[in-house]
């Protein structure tokens, strides 16, 4: 038996156009106009967006260790309600997936429960201290997507350095949170103009900037792929911007909350507002809009970062860092971006499917004969409310419950599998 997608609308040369889907033993076998029905179980897609499914490289699904906040199955499931069919848990867990031992573990774990393709990483250090190397070589053989510290910067140059030289030779990327411990100065948000009205101490965005500064001279000495997470400032732009003309291979991703929001929605002291990097000047907002548009930065990823509620109901300073967004990624950017004619829906495709898989050389996120069938059916016409009880995560710590939107998933095929389905989940 195969499956028939019947009826939706797929994007041709950047135009909508209907199209039936086949899909046999995982794959997709046939596209085109009124296929035939032979021997075929029918999902009448009436007139629905067809997507790849989309790739998110940075999530935190916090098993081992943070079951309270999320697993590998709730933070899959969440991935999947938000059409997202490849994503890569960041090795911050307890314990960190820094030995064969403990990776294995994790994809024993992975096998067993989740319902869309996870990709782990491995740690850069051992248990993410900066100090000792892990072992590279042994850990890609066991299934690493790719090397970093996420969480953490790596605060010694010759680490960082020996690290890239060790991640060049197996032709594997180093991940960076870039950080510097030094600059920190106990800050719970955005040195700024509102950090100081509010009286929350600041971090400066030179924190991120002079790490990535550092760390592309380090790469191009390694003839490394260096890999920047969640950009967020104007400084840390023209640093990546610099190194790509300069011929280094770097690359970047922006999250959406850095797209849509700035310091200016910070009006008290409310640490659901709390991520790191934080939000930072309207000025920096607007650069990384630009900075994603002109190909500085290369992609958009979430930083799903579940935390449970009692952990975010305390004052910035105590709370952790960090907000859920697999399930509200497509739709806010969606509304924000594409409805009011500022990108296409190309665009906004692109930067959640082709251009993470190009980054990181993945043959996923094509909606095309011969490739998986990793499938997300979205309803572009359909408004609704983010709610907190319609999460699928353990978590629900979000500044954007009560927004309206537009660009529900109703269906999300992994590998030709239904991984998550509108109205169906327990």
């Amino acid at each position: 038996m195969s499956t028939l997608l019947r009826g939706g609308q797929i994007l041709e040369n950047g135009q909508l156009v209907e199209r039936d889907i086949r899909i046999e033993d995982g794959k997709i076998t046939e596209i085109g106009e009124r296929l035939n029905v032979y021997n075929s179980d029918i999902i009448d897609l009436k007139g629905q967006f067809v997507s790849a499914g989309f790739i998110d490289v940075h999530v935190h699904l916090r098993e081992p260790g943070g079951e309270h906040k999320e697993t590998i199955e709730t933070g899959t499931k969440a991935a999947a309600r938000g059409g997202f069919t490849t994503v890569c848990p960041m090795p911050n867990t307890r314990p960190v997936p820094d030995t064969v031992e403990n990776l294995d573990k994790l994809n024993k774990t992975i096998q067993d429960s989740a319902v869309v393709r996870v990709l782990p990483y491995a740690s850069i250090t051992e248990r993410q201290l900066g100090e000792n190397l892990v072992d590279f070589s042994a850990l890609k053989e066991h299934g690493a997507f790719a090397f970093t510290d996420d969480g953490v910067g790596v605060q010694t140059a010759s680490v960082m350095y020996e690290a890239m030289q060790q991640a060049a030779k197996l032709d594997m990327a180093i991940v960076a949170h870039c950080e510097d411990n030094s600059l920190i100065y106990g800050g719970a948000m955005h040195e700024g103009q509102v950090s100081k009205k509010i009286g929350i101490p600041g971090i400066p965005s030179i924190c991120e900037a002079v790490q990535i500064a550092r760390d592309v001279l380090l790469a191009e000495a390694a003839d490394c792929h260096y890999h920047v997470c969640h950009v967020s400032s104007i400084q840390s732009i023209r640093a990546i911007r610099d190194a790509k003309r300069a011929g280094i291979k770097v690359t970047a991703e922006v999250t959406p909350h850095h797209l849509l929001l700035n310091e200016n929605v910070i009006t008290e002291d409310d640490a659901i507002l709390k991520m790191n990097p934080p939000l930072r000047s309207r000025e920096d907002q607007e650069a990384l809009i630009e900075a994603l548009l002109d190909g500085t930065i290369d992609f958009i990823a979430t930083d799903h970062a579940p935390h449970a509620a009692d952990e975010k109901n305390q004052p910035m300073v105590k709370a952790p860092f960090g907000i859920v967004g697999s399930e509200t990624a497509f739709p806010l950017l969606y509304t924000h971006f594409v409805k009011n004619g500022d990108w296409t829906l190309e665009q906004l495709v692109e930067y959640l499917t082709t251009k993470p898989a190009d980054v990181f050389k993945l043959p996923y996120g094509r909606l095309a004969v011969g490739e998986p069938a990793d499938i997300a059916v979205i309803n572009l016409d359909e408004e609704y409310e983010i709610k907190e009880e319609d999460f699928l995560s353990k978590s629900s710590n979000t500044p954007f419950i009560g927004e309206k939107v537009f660009g529900n998933v109703t269906l999300t095929l992994a590998e030709g599998k239904i991984a998550y389905q509108e109205g169906q989940h327990a």
